[in-house]
C-alpha cells in the first residue's frame, strides 16, 4: 500500500508541469514530466510485482 501512496503523490506531483508544459510550452516542463512518467513505469511495474507475489503466496 506504501508504493501506492508514492504513486498518487507523484502524480499529484507533476501536475503543475503538465500544466506548464501543456498550456504554455514550457519544454523544461515537458522535461520534468517524461522523467516523472518513467518513475511513475517503474513504480508501476514494482506494484505489479508485489501484488503477483503477494497472489500466489495466499494460495
Amino acid at each position: 500500500m506504501e508504493k501506492f501512496t508514492k504513486l498518487k503523490e507523484l502524480i499529484a506531483s507533476i501536475e503543475a508541469d503538465m500544466e506548464k508544459f501543456y498550456n504554455s510550452g514550457n519544454g523544461a516542463a515537458g522535461t520534468r514530466v517524461r522523467k516523472a512518467m518513467q518513475d511513475l513505469k517503474v513504480l508501476a511495474q514494482d506494484i505489479r510485482t508485489e501484488v503477483t507475489e503477494k497472489k500466489n503466496t495466499a494460495k
